[in-house]
């Protein structure tokens, strides 16, 4: 992991939803001295804002979830005329998406929004974005609110004046269509920040987003490069969760791995609370953010596991995710050969044999007990391991003891007799199995 690259901070939010820093290690826009933020985690809303009952209870779900920052549309005027009981009914900052008017950004401001997200590829005209701009900067009793200049890849070529798109277009689907879009996506940020720097506002954000993931890494990588802003990172038209995961992954988790990035939105077509836990995931991943609740590992497929290992996996899942509030690593492991190691390395683990689990906390075991019982006795291991480490009695990540592995034909009886026994009907010479 490379040390975070250093932005010039922004500030979303208020003293009652709290304030998220985005960015920081350079001075903020008012001089003041700043420290890098922890990277936030974003979403937006999929219903209709101006169905103000349903976008409240989606955005309850999001923070719920572990949210920072929620996003909504607001591309008509009741979406604008909703957000100020919406603001009311909720505890999180919120940023109002404006892509084609620029007076719905003005009502957004005036509703008491948090954050804009301009689009350049749709908004472009100068006294429209100056108007905008003094807006947010007279907003919030005059701290002022920022604003992210989005340049998504099928945005930002020109759809009005069709001899420049053609000109455009041939360009991006030229022979080097990689390189003339990050030109393409670095001259339209550049276009649109002078506008921004000659009213001398800086509370500015930066996303670069595309579907492909190499074309998202060169972006930002290249943005990061010659802009001091914070970097809002993401993939679009990501595709469903199964894929869009992947996707989104291999861009941000290569960016972040190389210090750049200061908030993200993991973008899928499905429900928004999968994209603040996929995100929140992949921050932990990379100790980007303390992790909340339980590090859940376990076995990968293979021909050894003795018990329903995939079924186990998911209940303690459902099961940790309800009850456990402590960053305790939780092992589950279907057979004697890599449990052992994994019990070990875990504040709370389980291994398995023939339809049996021996559990362990930190290293030490404490119960034999039959597979129908797994479930249960690990959740009561590790709700009491937390009342340890609330109290402070023990201390995570500690290792008591050494863990050697059980006899195979004993306890557990993990089925090696029938191996020995396969390989003699083969013909192969047949395992040495040690005595219990």
């Amino acid at each position: 992991m490379q040390h975070r690259l250093s932005t010039r901070p922004i500030f979303v939010g208020n003293d009652r939803t709290g304030v998220v820093q985005i960015g920081g290690g350079k001075p903020d826009s008012r001089g003041n001295a700043s420290t890098p933020a922890p990277v936030s985690v974003q979403t937006m809303t999929a219903g209709y804002t101006h169905d103000i009952d349903r976008c409240v209870a989606e955005i309850h779900r999001m923070q719920a979830a572990g949210a920072d920052i929620v996003r909504v549309a607001v591309p008509e005027r009741k979406d604008t005329e909703a957000l100020a009981e919406i603001l009311n009914q909720t505890s999180v900052p919120i940023v109002a998406d404006v892509h084609f008017h620029f007076k719905r950004a003005l009502e957004a401001v005036e509703a008491g929004v948090h954050k804009i997200r301009l689009n350049p590829g749709n908004i472009s005209d100068r006294d429209h974005v100056n108007a905008v701009i003094d807006a947010c900067k007279g907003a919030n009793g005059g701290k002022g609110i920022p604003i992210r200049i989005g340049v998504n890849e099928g945005s930002i070529i020109e759809r009005k004046d069709k001899q420049k798109r053609a000109k455009e277009l041939g360009a991006v689907f030229g022979d080097h269509k990689h390189g003339y879009l990050l030109a393409i996506m670095i001259a339209k940020l550049e276009e649109y920040l002078d506008i921004f720097y000659e009213r001398e506002f800086f509370d500015v954000a930066i996303s670069a987003k595309s579907m492909s993931a190499p074309i998202v890494i060169d972006a930002y990588t290249e943005i990061a490069a010659r802009f001091d802003h914070p970097l809002h990172l993401g993939v679009t038209h990501a595709g469903p969760k199964e894929t869009g995961c992947i996707r989104s992954v291999a861009a941000l988790g290569t960016l972040l791995s190389n210090g750049i990035g200061d908030t993200i939105r993991i973008s899928y077509a499905s429900d928004p609370v999968h994209e603040v836990e996929d995100g929140l995931e992949l921050l932990w991943s990379l100790d980007l953010r303390e992790r909340k609740g339980a590090e859940l590992i376990a076995c990968p497929t293979c021909g050894r596991i003795q018990v329903d290992l995939f079924t186990l996996i998911q209940e303690v899942r459902d099961k940790l995710a309800d009850e456990i509030i402590v960053p305790m690593k939780v092992a589950v492991m279907g057979c004697v050969v890599n449990g052992p190691g994994e019990a070990e390395g875990a504040d709370v683990a389980v291994f398995a044999g023939n339809r049996r689990g021996i559990i362990y906390v930190q290293g030490e075991r404490v119960a034999n007990v039959p597979e129908g019982e797994i479930l249960d006795r690990l959740l009561d291991e590790c709700k009491a391991f937390q009342s340890r480490v609330e109290s402070g009695e023990v201390k995570l990540g500690e290792k008591r003891v050494e863990i050697v592995p059980p006899d195979p034909v004993g306890e557990l009886g993990s089925g090696w007799e029938k191996m020995a026994a396969e390989r003699m009907r083969s013909g192969v010479t047949p395992l040495t199995i040690r005595e219990s």
